[in-house]
């Protein structure tokens, strides 16, 4: 045990401006524990401070606010926490110390006593506001690991606000993983995490779970009660059941080994600017995403009209396609007309004729599209909506609107991957295309839309070629194409979107580059490709030659540990 000359070597006590002004002057991390008056120190956090003064060894730089600024605030004895951010500050300043860094640019943060109301206008910004970054790693993310790791996180209750599969820049993962760069094998570590594929998550709290009894568990803390049961004030006995942080439900579920967690405000506010540039933007719009339908006479008649108005009142088109709905489909998005006499004769003309069904975006665009296209029925429209596509383009057919719209965010993106269910295609890069083409094919991948599901850097030896080429390997080609491919790695991938097999076919143009030239300029075999050979791309041709490819390359990867 600590004798008591230890434990005044190890804090002081700050009770007046001139200590506290005096304090602030030290140089290096000083480390402060604010409480109420009544509540004294806290008990389960001075082991804490203790171990890490011995452990660090920094007398010179830890003192248990960076030169006069306070720089990070934990509420509450989360020990863990506490622990893993002096680690990092201190390991940070090592860094100053030493030259190797400039000190960092730190936003202000307020300690003062907030009033009632402020401290209700500070949690809701903070609830609203305040994100966990979380980076599922490569080889995690080939064994599949971030489905079950994205499943868990939701099923507690967090939410995951954004996501992307992405290759991380170097800068990123040396300033994500400051904390173990002093780790012998820590070059090899940034070489594998920014050649590979990781998931990375931007995850808010969500809501807290619900409210529970707080009884004394002893004497004391019934004697404490009571001491604060003062005659105008009564502490309530019940208390709302606080989750885990993010990191503690990680560690909890053992997912730590392949998940690593960023909680400083300022540090994932950096890093959402440098992997999420639109995303603050979005929120702050609140983007949605809605499903328009238009009714088979619109669609055959006036589109065109409609798509213009579509793009004026800015709403963005994802995806479109025009579909015979099913009988299901459109009882669902009839349901509003079940009761009517013509419900009947409305299903049998929407299921034998084309609907046009799109994915828009735009701020609040859920709620906008549905003024847009103004109420249910043509009457209702001209008494209170003039101006609305309804009466626009009302038709004699039958009393309704032509015009169809999600009911909320959360049914908009049911319906969006209802219409616009995901697929696979495989695709490769080939050797001779130099890494900078490489990054330029990736991000036009990304702009067209394409979810970057899987990837691995191969040498395609004949074994690995034949499991992605396997409907040409008996034609007299072949081995030109092998010596192709053995000329170095090619970077193979698995490819999401609507339709990808053929969105894939179409960006990555004809098998000849000189061919692809003139009748697709814009393609990626006309400005990557060398010859019939070395045409940079390769892409399954069909739905079935894609899964069988995706699960030949990638099916040994998902094997469980």
């Amino acid at each position: 045990m600590a004798s008591k000359k230890r434990e005044v070597q190890l804090q002081s006590v700050v009770n007046n401006q001139n200590l506290w002004d005096e304090m602030m002057l030290n140089k290096g991390l000083t480390v402060i524990d604010v409480y109420q008056a009544w509540c004294g120190p806290c008990k389960a956090v001075q082991p804490l401070f203790r171990k890490l003064k011995n452990e660090l060894n920094e007398d010179e730089i830890l003192h248990f606010v960076v030169n006069g600024k306070i720089v990070s605030k934990i509420q509450g004895a989360n020990a863990p926490l506490i622990n893993r951010k002096v680690t990092a500050l201190i390991e940070e300043e090592r860094k100053v110390v030493a030259g190797e860094i400039a000190r960092p640019q730190y936003a202000e943060i307020p300690l003062g006593d907030l009033s009632d109301e402020e401290y209700g206008e500070a949690q809701y910004e903070s609830a609203v506001e305040v994100y966990n970054m979380a980076i599922i790693k490569p080889d995690a993310v080939l064994r599949r690991k971030h489905i079950e790791v994205k499943e868990k996180i939701t099923k507690e209750g967090f939410v995951i606000e954004a996501q992307d599969n992405m290759i991380l820049p170097e800068e990123v993962v040396r300033e994500f993983y400051i904390h173990i760069a002093d780790q012998p094998d820590f070059e090899e570590f940034v070489f594998t995490m920014t050649n590979g594929l990781s998931c990375v998550l931007i995850i808010s709290q969500g809501e807290d779970s619900e409210e529970e009894e707080t009884l004394p568990q002893n004497e004391a803390e019934e004697e404490e009660l009571k001491v604060l049961e003062e005659p105008h004030v009564r502490f309530a006995s019940v208390t709302m059941k606080k989750r885990d942080s993010l990191q503690e439900y990680m560690d909890r579920q053992h997912m730590s080994d392949y998940c690593d967690v960023e909680d400083n405000v300022v540090m994932v506010s950096k890093f959402i600017d440098i992997l999420f540039p639109a995303f603050k933007a979005m929120k702050s719009m609140n983007v949605q995403r809605t499903l328009a339908l238009l009714h088979p006479d619109i669609c055959e008649e006036v589109k065109d009209d409609v798509l213009d108005i579509i793009h004026n009142e800015g709403f963005t088109i994802l995806m479109q396609r025009q579909m015979v709905l099913s009988e299901e489909d459109a009882r669902s998005v009839c349901k509003i007309y079940e009761n009517e006499d013509y419900f009947e004769t409305l299903i049998g003309y929407m299921i034998s004729n084309q609907s046009s069904i799109l994915a828009l975006r735009r701020e609040n665009g859920v709620e906008y599209w549905k003024a847009l296209i103004g109420p249910k029925t043509i009457e209702e429209a001209f008494a209170s909506h003039p101006e609305s596509l309804c009466v626009q383009f009302s038709s004699g057919n039958f009393p309704i609107n032509q015009f169809y719209g999600s009911s909320s965010k959360e049914a908009a993106e049911k319906e969006i991957e209802h219409f616009f269910p995901p697929q696979r295609t495989l695709a490769l890069i080939k050797p001779h295309v130099t890494h900078g083409e490489r990054m330029e094919i990736l991000k036009t991948i990304k702009e067209a839309g394409f979810e970057l599901t899987l990837m691995k850097e191969m040498h395609l030896t004949p074994e690995h070629a034949s499991k992605i080429y396997f409907k040409i390997t008996g034609k007299e080609f072949y081995k030109n194409v092998l010596e192709v491919l053995s000329s170095g790695t090619s970077l193979v991938m698995a490819l999401t979107k609507w339709n990808a097999v053929a969105e894939w076919r179409r960006m990555i143009g004809p098998v000849d580059p000189e061919e692809a030239k003139l009748l697709s300029p814009n393609s990626l075999r006309a400005k990557y490709g060398l010859d019939i050979l070395r045409n940079a791309v390769h892409g399954a041709s069909n739905l079935s030659e894609a899964e069988i490819s995706i699960n030949n390359v990638f099916t040994e990867d998902n094997t469980e540990d």
